[in-house]
């Protein structure tokens, strides 16, 4: 029988064999600061949630609601830089991406993270006009994701070809790359009927192939770089039995104080 594996989530790694093991979240405190207090209140009804984690405030909004409220968080509360933009993959659990965006007020010396669920298939709206910084993390989130944005001035693919087939970052997609990665170069260079002939692309990066002597060293029994392998068996390795350097502590002085 075959080891089961969920389509849903097939980046899932079983990192504890604890059954019992409880993971530690950080403890959520109540918005008492004056200057959280005062982004809240500006905020209005767009808040659904709002708490400190960590010394930072996190408010959670509407999907709809994103662009009017980092525009009032830039011109009514003093955040001027977004810092960071993207996504966590929710599907398999909410059919849903929290999406979040991390903003910093310099003067004050605070950060308030904007949190909000999308559910899937549908669009967000960019802030590449109130930031020129979300212009390449909203094409990453689109890349990674699929998630799109409406009125990105250049939404395309960042990272990945525009040709992949697929979202890296989803949890349905594979460590290591689906059979569309693994023929990608292959096709794209060569041609499908070179697939016989080269082979899939090794995309296991802990993979080691014993026959390769250009991109692994053969511990035991090196041989010069690029030679062909010739099946010889393992030999043992010599060891100097003396040091290479003579610690004599008797030849050495001990110094009473610095020069």
């Amino acid at each position: 029988m075959r080891k089961y594996v969920p389509k849903d989530n097939v980046q899932k790694k079983a990192y504890y064999t604890d059954r019992f093991h409880v993971v530690p979240r950080v403890p959520r405190e109540e918005v008492t600061d004056a200057h959280f207090t005062s982004v809240v209140s500006a905020l209005g009804a767009d808040v659904k949630e709002a708490y400190v984690e960590i010394g930072q405030l996190v408010v959670h909004i509407d999907a709809t609601r994103n662009f009017d409220v980092i525009k009032t968080l830039k011109e009514q509360c003093g955040y001027t830089q977004c810092s960071e933009q993207s996504a966590v993959d929710y599907l398999a659990k909410d059919n849903e991406f929290e999406l979040f965006w991390q903003m910093l007020n310099v003067t004050e010396a605070k950060r308030v993270r904007v949190v909000c669920r999308l559910a899937k298939g549908l669009a967000i709206e960019s802030i590449v006009p109130l930031f020129n910084s979300a212009n390449f993390a909203e094409r990453e989130m689109f890349d990674m994701f699929g998630i799109k944005v409406n009125n990105h001035p250049f939404l395309k693919r960042i990272l990945m070809p525009d040709d992949w087939e697929g979202h890296p970052l989803l949890k349905t997609y594979p460590l290591f790359g689906d059979e569309f990665a693994s023929w990608y170069e292959v096709d794209k260079i060569f041609g499908k009927e070179y697939r016989d002939i080269i082979g899939p692309e090794n995309r296991d990066p802990a993979k080691i192939d014993i026959e390769d002597t250009k991109r692994f060293s053969r511990v035991g029994y090196e041989v010069p770089f690029g030679t062909e392998y010739n099946g010889d068996e393992e030999q043992e390795i010599e060891y100097s039995d003396t040091f290479l350097v003579d610690y004599n502590k008797k030849a050495s002085k001990t110094l009473d104080e610095r020069r």
